[in-house]
Protein backbone atom coordinates (compact mmCIF):
# COMPACT_ATOMS: atom_id res chain seq x y z
CA UNK A 1 0.00 0.00 0.00
CA UNK A 2 2.90 2.06 0.56
CA UNK A 3 2.07 5.46 2.29
CA UNK A 4 -1.20 5.86 -0.12
CA UNK A 5 -3.29 5.49 3.32
CA UNK A 6 -6.09 7.82 2.60
CA UNK A 7 -7.05 9.75 5.90
CA UNK A 8 -10.50 11.14 6.79
CA UNK A 9 -10.57 13.85 9.57
CA UNK A 10 -14.14 13.99 10.29
CA UNK A 11 -13.72 16.80 13.03
CA UNK A 12 -11.11 19.55 13.99
CA UNK A 13 -7.43 19.28 14.44
CA UNK A 14 -5.03 21.52 13.52
CA UNK A 15 -3.92 23.15 10.34
CA UNK A 16 -0.40 22.43 11.38
CA UNK A 17 -1.19 18.67 11.46
CA UNK A 18 -2.79 18.32 8.47
CA UNK A 19 -0.16 19.79 6.51
CA UNK A 20 2.26 17.22 8.55
CA UNK A 21 0.11 14.48 7.57
CA UNK A 22 0.31 15.61 3.99
CA UNK A 23 4.16 16.15 3.59
CA UNK A 24 5.11 12.38 5.31
CA UNK A 25 2.78 11.49 2.40
CA UNK A 26 -0.53 10.57 3.72
CA UNK A 27 -3.40 11.67 1.16
CA UNK A 28 -5.80 13.72 3.23
CA UNK A 29 -9.25 14.98 3.25
CA UNK A 30 -10.84 17.45 5.90
CA UNK A 31 -14.75 17.21 6.18
CA UNK A 32 -14.89 18.17 9.89
CA UNK A 33 -18.30 19.46 9.30
CA UNK A 34 -19.52 15.94 7.96
CA UNK A 35 -22.93 14.20 9.09
CA UNK A 36 -23.45 11.06 9.81
CA UNK A 37 -25.67 10.59 6.53
CA UNK A 38 -22.46 11.71 4.54
CA UNK A 39 -19.59 9.68 6.61
CA UNK A 40 -21.96 6.73 5.98
CA UNK A 41 -21.10 7.35 1.61
CA UNK A 42 -17.79 8.75 2.28
CA UNK A 43 -16.02 6.28 4.71
CA UNK A 44 -15.99 3.54 1.96
CA UNK A 45 -12.43 4.90 0.33
CA UNK A 46 -10.84 5.88 3.45
CA UNK A 47 -8.13 3.25 5.58
CA UNK A 48 -7.86 6.25 8.74
CA UNK A 49 -10.64 8.14 10.24
CA UNK A 50 -9.50 10.77 12.43
CA UNK A 51 -12.25 11.87 14.87
CA UNK A 52 -12.59 13.81 18.57
CA UNK A 53 -16.04 13.98 20.36
CA UNK A 54 -18.22 14.65 17.64
CA UNK A 55 -18.19 12.17 15.02
CA UNK A 56 -19.76 8.48 16.57
CA UNK A 57 -17.95 5.57 15.48
CA UNK A 58 -20.94 2.88 15.72
CA UNK A 59 -21.56 -0.16 13.84
CA UNK A 60 -23.13 1.12 10.77
CA UNK A 61 -19.91 3.08 9.85
CA UNK A 62 -17.62 0.29 10.59
CA UNK A 63 -19.63 -1.83 8.28
CA UNK A 64 -19.68 0.44 5.43
CA UNK A 65 -15.86 1.29 5.79
CA UNK A 66 -14.37 -1.21 3.79
CA UNK A 67 -11.23 -0.16 3.49
CA UNK A 68 -10.46 1.32 7.00
CA UNK A 69 -7.39 0.35 9.02
CA UNK A 70 -7.56 2.30 11.91
CA UNK A 71 -9.53 5.19 14.06
CA UNK A 72 -7.66 7.63 15.80
CA UNK A 73 -9.66 9.92 18.61
CA UNK A 74 -8.10 13.13 19.08
CA UNK A 75 -8.66 12.99 22.94
CA UNK A 76 -9.32 11.16 25.68
CA UNK A 77 -12.18 8.59 25.79
CA UNK A 78 -13.68 6.41 23.31
CA UNK A 79 -17.23 5.89 24.03
CA UNK A 80 -17.82 7.66 21.07
CA UNK A 81 -16.15 4.65 19.00
CA UNK A 82 -17.31 0.69 19.29
CA UNK A 83 -14.14 -0.84 20.07
CA UNK A 84 -15.11 -4.10 20.40
CA UNK A 85 -16.77 -3.84 17.30
CA UNK A 86 -13.85 -2.27 15.23
CA UNK A 87 -11.25 -4.95 16.61
CA UNK A 88 -13.60 -7.85 15.38
CA UNK A 89 -13.22 -6.17 12.68
CA UNK A 90 -9.61 -6.23 12.25
CA UNK A 91 -9.91 -2.29 12.93
CA UNK A 92 -7.31 -0.54 15.39
CA UNK A 93 -8.48 2.15 17.85
CA UNK A 94 -6.15 4.53 18.91
CA UNK A 95 -6.37 7.77 20.93
CA UNK A 96 -4.73 11.01 22.39
CA UNK A 97 -5.11 10.28 26.23
CA UNK A 98 -2.08 13.16 27.10
CA UNK A 99 -3.26 15.26 24.86
CA UNK A 100 -5.93 17.38 26.77
CA UNK A 101 -5.38 17.09 29.87
CA UNK A 102 -4.30 20.11 30.72
CA UNK A 103 -7.06 21.61 29.08
CA UNK A 104 -9.34 19.77 30.95
CA UNK A 105 -8.02 19.90 34.10
CA UNK A 106 -8.04 23.86 33.70
CA UNK A 107 -11.53 23.89 32.77
CA UNK A 108 -12.73 22.18 35.67
CA UNK A 109 -10.59 24.44 38.00
CA UNK A 110 -12.14 26.72 36.26
CA UNK A 111 -16.06 25.95 37.37
CA UNK A 112 -14.53 25.24 41.19
CA UNK A 113 -13.97 29.31 41.40
CA UNK A 114 -16.85 29.86 39.09
CA UNK A 115 -19.18 27.48 41.81
CA UNK A 116 -17.77 29.03 44.77
CA UNK A 117 -18.22 32.78 43.34
CA UNK A 118 -21.26 33.20 41.16
CA UNK A 119 -19.06 34.83 38.20
CA UNK A 120 -21.54 33.78 35.47
CA UNK A 121 -24.95 34.89 37.13
CA UNK A 122 -23.09 38.38 38.44
CA UNK A 123 -22.03 38.69 34.65
CA UNK A 124 -26.16 38.06 33.59
CA UNK A 125 -27.19 40.69 35.83
CA UNK A 126 -25.24 43.25 35.11
CA UNK A 127 -25.99 42.19 30.94
CA UNK A 128 -29.69 42.93 32.20
CA UNK A 129 -28.70 46.14 33.07
CA UNK A 130 -28.92 45.55 36.97
CA UNK A 131 -26.18 45.96 39.51
CA UNK A 132 -26.87 43.90 42.54
CA UNK A 133 -23.95 43.61 44.13
CA UNK A 134 -25.75 42.13 47.39
CA UNK A 135 -27.05 39.09 45.91
CA UNK A 136 -24.04 37.69 44.89
CA UNK A 137 -22.29 36.56 47.96
CA UNK A 138 -19.54 33.74 47.57
CA UNK A 139 -17.17 31.64 48.89
CA UNK A 140 -13.57 31.02 49.12
CA UNK A 141 -12.29 27.39 47.73
CA UNK A 142 -9.33 27.59 50.19
CA UNK A 143 -9.66 25.21 53.09
CA UNK A 144 -12.74 23.11 51.04
CA UNK A 145 -12.64 19.63 50.56
CA UNK A 146 -12.74 18.61 46.89
CA UNK A 147 -13.28 15.25 45.96
CA UNK A 148 -12.27 13.61 42.43
CA UNK A 149 -13.70 10.23 41.79
CA UNK A 150 -11.33 9.10 39.43
CA UNK A 151 -7.46 9.41 39.01
CA UNK A 152 -6.22 8.87 35.29
CA UNK A 153 -3.80 12.37 34.05
CA UNK A 154 -7.17 14.40 34.19
CA UNK A 155 -7.63 13.88 37.79
CA UNK A 156 -4.31 14.10 39.37
CA UNK A 157 -3.78 17.31 36.90
CA UNK A 158 -7.00 18.62 38.33
CA UNK A 159 -5.83 17.33 42.02
CA UNK A 160 -2.56 19.56 41.91
CA UNK A 161 -3.55 22.63 40.85
CA UNK A 162 -6.69 22.25 43.36
CA UNK A 163 -3.89 21.39 46.40
CA UNK A 164 -1.81 24.59 44.85
CA UNK A 165 -4.85 26.77 45.69
CA UNK A 166 -5.34 25.25 49.43
CA UNK A 167 -8.19 22.93 48.83
CA UNK A 168 -7.60 19.60 50.58
CA UNK A 169 -7.70 17.20 47.94
CA UNK A 170 -9.37 13.77 48.14
CA UNK A 171 -9.28 11.12 45.78
CA UNK A 172 -10.88 7.66 44.87
CA UNK A 173 -10.08 5.05 41.78
CA UNK A 174 -11.39 1.62 41.67
CA UNK A 175 -7.26 0.77 40.21
CA UNK A 176 -4.38 1.13 41.86
CA UNK A 177 -3.13 4.57 42.57
CA UNK A 178 0.26 5.81 43.45
CA UNK A 179 0.60 8.41 46.72
CA UNK A 180 0.45 11.35 46.15
CA UNK A 181 1.75 14.26 48.10
CA UNK A 182 -1.09 16.63 47.39
CA UNK A 183 -4.08 14.31 48.18
CA UNK A 184 -5.27 11.76 50.38
CA UNK A 185 -6.68 8.61 49.04
CA UNK A 186 -9.95 7.40 50.44
CA UNK A 187 -13.24 5.09 49.68
CA UNK A 188 -15.96 6.39 47.46
CA UNK A 189 -18.15 7.01 50.65
CA UNK A 190 -15.48 9.04 52.10
CA UNK A 191 -15.75 11.26 48.98
CA UNK A 192 -19.34 12.04 49.34
CA UNK A 193 -18.90 12.65 53.20
CA UNK A 194 -16.67 15.09 53.12
CA UNK A 195 -16.81 16.50 49.63
CA UNK A 196 -17.49 20.42 49.34
CA UNK A 197 -16.66 20.38 45.88
CA UNK A 198 -17.16 16.52 43.79
CA UNK A 199 -15.77 16.23 40.66
CA UNK A 200 -15.57 13.23 38.44
CA UNK A 201 -13.31 12.26 35.82
CA UNK A 202 -14.36 8.26 34.89
CA UNK A 203 -15.37 7.20 31.58
CA UNK A 204 -18.74 6.41 30.90
CA UNK A 205 -19.78 2.54 31.20
CA UNK A 206 -21.75 -0.06 32.79
CA UNK A 207 -20.50 0.64 36.02
CA UNK A 208 -20.32 4.65 36.22
CA UNK A 209 -24.14 4.93 34.12
CA UNK A 210 -25.49 7.41 36.59
CA UNK A 211 -23.30 6.63 39.45
CA UNK A 212 -24.41 9.53 40.95
CA UNK A 213 -28.52 9.41 41.48
CA UNK A 214 -30.98 10.18 43.90
CA UNK A 215 -29.67 7.49 46.37
CA UNK A 216 -26.30 8.89 46.59
CA UNK A 217 -26.86 12.50 46.25
CA UNK A 218 -29.11 12.03 49.71
CA UNK A 219 -25.68 10.93 51.16
CA UNK A 220 -23.46 14.51 50.32
CA UNK A 221 -23.01 17.45 52.44
CA UNK A 222 -25.82 19.77 52.36
CA UNK A 223 -24.51 22.87 50.11
CA UNK A 224 -22.41 19.96 47.50
CA UNK A 225 -21.03 21.62 44.29
CA UNK A 226 -20.69 19.05 41.55
CA UNK A 227 -18.78 19.09 38.59
CA UNK A 228 -18.85 16.62 35.64
CA UNK A 229 -15.82 17.61 32.31
CA UNK A 230 -15.48 14.08 31.80
CA UNK A 231 -18.99 12.28 30.49
CA UNK A 232 -22.44 12.63 30.18
CA UNK A 233 -24.92 9.93 32.05
CA UNK A 234 -22.43 9.37 35.11
CA UNK A 235 -24.94 11.78 36.99
CA UNK A 236 -28.46 11.21 36.89
CA UNK A 237 -29.53 14.21 35.45
CA UNK A 238 -32.84 14.05 36.84
CA UNK A 239 -32.06 13.40 40.14
CA UNK A 240 -29.20 16.34 40.06
CA UNK A 241 -31.99 18.34 38.71
CA UNK A 242 -34.35 17.62 42.11
CA UNK A 243 -31.47 17.63 44.38
CA UNK A 244 -30.22 21.37 43.18
CA UNK A 245 -34.65 22.57 43.57
CA UNK A 246 -34.43 20.64 47.08
CA UNK A 247 -31.36 23.12 47.94
CA UNK A 248 -29.43 19.45 48.49
CA UNK A 249 -26.78 20.80 46.18
CA UNK A 250 -25.65 24.64 46.05
CA UNK A 251 -24.43 23.96 42.36
CA UNK A 252 -23.46 22.35 39.51
CA UNK A 253 -21.12 22.84 36.23
CA UNK A 254 -21.56 20.63 33.55
CA UNK A 255 -19.43 20.41 30.30
CA UNK A 256 -20.94 17.10 29.57
CA UNK A 257 -24.45 16.08 28.95
CA UNK A 258 -25.81 12.24 29.09
CA UNK A 259 -27.61 13.60 25.03
CA UNK A 260 -25.47 16.07 23.21
CA UNK A 261 -27.30 18.11 22.34
CA UNK A 262 -29.77 17.74 24.65
CA UNK A 263 -33.18 17.20 23.96
CA UNK A 264 -34.28 19.37 26.68
CA UNK A 265 -32.40 22.73 28.48
CA UNK A 266 -34.19 22.14 31.60
CA UNK A 267 -31.20 21.82 34.25
CA UNK A 268 -29.91 25.10 32.69
CA UNK A 269 -33.14 26.93 33.48
CA UNK A 270 -31.78 26.66 37.41
CA UNK A 271 -29.77 29.42 38.06
CA UNK A 272 -27.10 27.05 40.29
CA UNK A 273 -26.23 25.37 37.05
CA UNK A 274 -23.44 26.57 34.51
CA UNK A 275 -22.47 24.79 31.97
CA UNK A 276 -20.44 24.35 28.56
CA UNK A 277 -21.17 22.64 25.37
CA UNK A 278 -18.39 19.86 25.57
CA UNK A 279 -15.43 22.24 25.02
CA UNK A 280 -12.76 20.50 27.79
CA UNK A 281 -10.47 20.05 25.11
CA UNK A 282 -10.86 23.11 23.32
CA UNK A 283 -7.96 24.83 23.43
CA UNK A 284 -5.25 25.86 21.12
CA UNK A 285 -2.70 24.46 23.05
CA UNK A 286 -4.65 21.38 23.15
CA UNK A 287 -5.61 21.07 19.80
CA UNK A 288 -2.10 21.48 18.70
CA UNK A 289 -0.76 18.50 20.89
CA UNK A 290 -3.81 16.32 19.48
CA UNK A 291 -2.65 17.12 15.86
CA UNK A 292 0.59 16.16 16.74
CA UNK A 293 0.12 12.69 18.46
CA UNK A 294 -2.35 11.89 16.24
CA UNK A 295 0.52 12.54 13.43
CA UNK A 296 3.15 10.69 15.66
CA UNK A 297 0.62 7.52 16.09
CA UNK A 298 -0.40 7.08 12.64
CA UNK A 299 2.88 7.12 11.38
CA UNK A 300 3.65 4.23 14.04
CA UNK A 301 0.88 2.78 12.89
CA UNK A 302 2.21 2.59 9.33
CA UNK A 303 5.68 1.73 10.44
CA UNK A 304 4.45 -1.28 12.10
CA UNK A 305 1.62 -2.49 9.51
CA UNK A 306 3.87 -2.10 6.65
Amino acid sequence: MGKTLNVLICDPISACAVGSLESHGYHVSVQDKITAEELLKAVPDYHVMVVRSRTKVKKEVVDAARSLRVVVRGGVGVDNIDVEYCLAKGIKVLNTPAASSSSVAELTVSYIFALARPIVQATESLRAGKWEKSKFHGSEVQGKTLGIIGLGRIGMAVGQRAAALGMVVHGFDTCAVGPAPFMMLVSLEEIYARSDFITVHVPLCEETHHMIDAAVFARLKDGVRIIDCARGGVIDEEALYEAIKSGKVAGAALDVLETEPPSSFKLFQLPQVIGSPHMGAMTAEATERIGGEVVDLLDRFYQESF
